[in-house]
């Protein structure tokens, strides 16, 4: 059963579609280079049956020159067709990077949960790229060497009709076994994409900060290294297998063809009917039918294997897209947010049942429960990370469903326990929250998160590079350079997923500083580890199986004896321990 994927071929020719204008340029070069190359077989049987038998000597120089000539302008001409060819194929392979690329920021965040890092950067980086060779010149070769074989065949019948036919009746086999071939070469690359994604994401996985972290202090990494040394095998064999394949059927038709002009040499001797400069003009003829007939098969080896590096690609571009940017904006935020009836599952799985909770304006929610009992996923669902999949969230009685993305990152800011940082500047992981951010916007924020003093003390201040993740700075470093760069952008409203619960004490305090600092006057959401941060909130609502089951102040809810008073019990608990 062939089941590997294939890319429809209509769909593959499309992506040329907008650069129609320069390619018919391109077939045009083509045309009159291969109609100008036709030229030198007429002119060398006219220099073997005329000028030199004659002693023509002027003729002979015309046509000397006029081979010179000839090759002077199909050069030039190829090397115009070329350049053009490379920058539409160049073209072709930006559009489908920025397209796949645009279209996974478009993804939620389930898609991204799914899949390993590794495999989308292989997508991208390694499928695209394997096929530049077949998109940057494929397409002119394949007219190229078309318009040659046409003009060839024309051409041969011009000069004997009977040669001709005896030249052509391989040609079908020939056909056959290239199909042939391209369909194993299309089934060896799939899998041999597919050995490359893996072997990607190991390295992006075991070669990151946190791989080699894990790796060391557990002992793996001789087994780590002995995975990728036998992915690394699997891979070469596959690649010897994709450089082998076919390879007897693609010699047998270069030494049919290479024997088909003494076959014309045999069949003249026997019974000569045409003169000796039609001879060596039509084989002449004969070997520039070859040349590119033997090319377009190979290419169209080449194309079928390449379907199946689109097949992977259109992939990923036909992913649905299940969150979409609603058409309105918000000309001023007050910051009021309601969760009426929301429902949220993760497939089949309910996460979130019935939960109705309303934050007025500038004050401040508490979520508290267990752990998975649905804080979190309640606050991705505000910045649209996932969808409801019933009822719906409002940010000043407007669904969040109906905002434009640009303006829900505007209102809504979060700070996670994950900080993530840029393999950049100090100064370029802040501004990218407000690319526009002066330096003195840019210190003003570090100060208010209380992290200004420490940046100023390293050597290179805001220039300092922070390597991967973040890893040169401590956890609460991290969290208050996240913070600064939250205070940059300014959200109306604010969402604190647990962010002190991995730093200690005094770290935390310092944090937590800088957290009063970014929510005053703003509209919080704060999901809380550590009962003691939360004391001073407007309200508590306390989640037990993805639905609310107490809600109330702190004094309120310790009064009525509940859930959050068994929290807060265990809390003093762990803290006393």
């Amino acid at each position: 059963m062939n089941d590997e994927p294939r890319a429809p071929l209509r769909r593959v020719v499309g992506l040329f579609r907008p650069y129609r204008g320069r390619l018919a340029i391109v077939g045009g070069l083509i045309g009159l280079s291969s109609l100008i190359s036709l030229a030198s077989p007429f002119m060398l049987r006219e220099v073997l049956d005329d000028a030199i038998p004659n002693g023509r000597t002027g003729l002979l120089t015309l046509l000397a020159l006029g081979m010179v000539a000839v090759a002077v302008t199909t050069s030039v001409l190829d090397v115009v067709q070329t350049m053009i060819s490379a920058e539409v194929g160049q073209r072709v392979m930006h559009d489908l990077r920025t397209a796949v690329y645009g279209h996974l920021q478009r993804m939620s965040l389930a898609f991204f949960t799914r899949t390993r890092t590794g495999e989308v950067q292989s997508r991208i980086a390694g499928d695209i790229g394997g096929m530049q060779q077949v998109v940057t010149s494929t397409a002119a070769s394949i007219v190229s060497n078309l318009t040659t074989v046409v003009a060839t065949v024309v051409a041969m019948l011009v000069l004997d009709w009977r040669l001709t036919v005896v030249s052509l009746l391989l040609l079908p086999l020939f056909v056959g076994i290239s199909r042939k071939v391209g369909r194993e070469r299309r089934r060896i690359t799939s899998e041999r994409q597919r050995k490359l994604a893996a072997m990607s994401a190991t390295v992006q996985e075991s070669l990151s900060i946190s791989g080699i972290l894990l790796g060391r202090t557990m002992g793996r990494g001789p087994e780590l290294a002995g995975r990728f040394a036998t992915a690394s095998e699997e891979l070469a064999g596959l690649e010897v297998r994709a450089g082998m394949a076919g390879r007897w059927r693609q010699s047998t038709i270069q030494i049919i063809m290479a024997a088909m002009p003494a076959m014309i040499y045999w069949t003249i001797g026997l019974a000569p009917v045409v003169s000796i400069g039609t001879v060596v003009a039509f084989t002449t003829l004969q070997a520039t039918l070859f040349r590119p007939a033997v090319s377009l098969l190979r290419l169209g080896v080449e194309v079928q294997s390449s379907l199946a590096l689109f097949a992977r690609i259109f992939e990923y571009l036909d992913l649905p897209v299940d969150i979409h940017p609603g058409p309105r904006t918000l000309a001023r935020v007050r910051g009021e947010i309601r969760f009426e009836h929301v429902h949220f599952s993760y497939g089949d799985t309910p996460a979130l049942s019935d939960v109705d909770l309303t934050v007025p304006a500038g004050t401040t929610l508490a979520l508290v429960g267990e752990t998975g009992s649905g804080k979190t996923t309640l606050s991705y669902l505000l910045p649209r990370l996932y969808d409801v999949t019933g009822g719906r969230i409002t940010i000043d009685g407007v669904d969040v469903r109906e905002l434009t993305f640009e303006t829900l990152a505007e209102t809504v800011g979060v700070v996670s326990q994950e900080t993530y940082l840029f393999h950049a500047s100090i100064a370029d992981n802040l501004r990218f929250a407000k690319p526009s951010a002066t330096d003195e916007e840019i210190a003003g924020a570090a100060r208010a998160a209380r992290i200004h003093d420490h940046v100023m003390s390293l050597p290179d201040g805001y220039d300092t590079v922070v390597g991967e993740r973040g890893y040169r700075f401590s956890g609460g470093e991290k969290q208050r350079l996240a913070i600064a760069r939250t205070l940059l952008r300014n959200p109306p409203v604010l969402i604190l997923d647990e962010a002190t619960s991995a730093l200690d004490t005094r770290t935390e305090r310092a944090v937590q500083e800088a957290l009063d600092t970014l929510s005053r006057g703003r509209t919080t959401i704060m999901i809380a580890h550590r009962l003691s941060t939360i004391r001073e909130a407007d309200q508590i609502a306390v989640l037990d199986r993805g639905r609310v089951a107490e809600r109330g102040t702190h004094e309120e809810l310790l009064a009525a004896g509940g859930r959050y008073t068994a929290l807060v019990d265990r809390d003093r608990s762990l803290a006393s321990a």
